[in-house]
């Protein structure tokens, strides 16, 4: 679970070279960039692809299936969307400061997601512990789509899928799943990820001159309970009890930022901002759920 956000911030910082401006972009294909640009995504990819067949997986088997599309409450899902969605984002910014036209760093750098992690996913295919998921195939080009789509109807991402994190009760219950320890819970712990849809206010929602360009509404889903997938198990591998935790769904309402859309002068400083772009700024909002039914809080992570 925890290597979709391993891997989001790993584009992240590769692409950080490549943040493509308005006054950046290039009327050819600058050659000495997109040398640099194949260059280091080959490595990147290679040694990402090495990494996770020696270290992330452990034996394999032979190529098979697995059906694992309402585990964990659908986050798994969601967060390959997201990652894709980002990747992308990433790609077409980079192939746009090497000058490659439009509509192919578009189309390019738009799939660059759903090809990483459709190499994930061929891993998943022959390891024992996962498979090979048609569910994650379906959320990665749903995410590569969204990126995609946008780019061509609006030259613009004005629907971002964003990740935040809060400290959760439940993985000290089941610390060989849900992690050990600080470092390991926020990449593997769903019950504290909440996923977002954000929509910038300004073009797609009021359209009003006075909003700012930067404001944007977001709604988030996470989930509450979960110690195990598909159930939750009444003890963990140490053998010790689980207690018994009702599994729901939390949705969220609160504002949000674009970072992108906040004007400055500097590549750096832009680099940086888009990069924020995957996380939800914490902020107020309103949160509904089964079990507690509306909640207001001063700040939603």
């Amino acid at each position: 679970m925890g290597r979709l956000i391993a891997l989001i911030l790993l584009l992240n910082t590769i692409s950080s070279f490549g943040y493509s401006t308005e006054s950046d972009t290039l009327n050819e294909v600058n050659s000495r960039r997109l040398k640099l640009v194949v260059g280091a995504g080959s490595l990147a990819y290679t040694g990402t692809m090495v990494g996770l067949g020696t270290i992330w997986y452990g034996d394999f088997s032979k190529f098979h299936f697995f059906n694992d599309n309402d585990g964990w409450g659908y986050m798994d899902k969601i967060g390959h969307l997201t990652t894709a969605q980002h990747a992308g984002r990433y790609g077409i910014n980079t192939l746009r400061w090497t000058g490659v036209p439009e509509k192919k760093a578009i189309w390019m750098g738009g799939s660059v997601g759903l090809v990483f992690l459709t190499s994930v996913e061929m891993f998943d295919g022959f390891s024992k512990d996962w498979g090979f998921s048609p569910g994650d195939i379906l959320a990665n080009t749903i995410g590569a789509g969204m990126v995609i789509g946008q780019e061509l109807l609006w030259k613009d991402q004005l629907i971002l899928s964003k990740w935040s994190y809060s400290k959760s009760p439940y993985a000290r219950y089941r610390p060989e799943l849900l992690g050990s320890n600080a470092s390991e819970r926020w990449l593997k712990d769903y019950n504290g990820q909440t996923y977002w849809l954000s929509v910038n206010v300004k073009k797609l929602i009021l359209k009003n001159q006075s909003v700012p360009k930067w404001l944007n509404i977001a709604v988030g889903y996470s989930i509450e309970g979960y110690t195990g997938a598909n159930r939750n198990p009444t003890e963990n591998s140490a053998g010790e009890p689980i207690p018994e935790f009702r599994r729901y769904g939390q949705f969220y309402i609160s504002p949000d930022i674009d970072w992108s859309k906040i004007d400055t002068n500097s590549a750096f400083l832009n680099t940086i901002l888009d990069g924020l772009n995957f996380l939800k700024m914490p902020l107020p909002g309103v949160e509904y759920n089964v079990v507690d039914g509306w909640r207001f809080h001063l700040i939603i992570f």
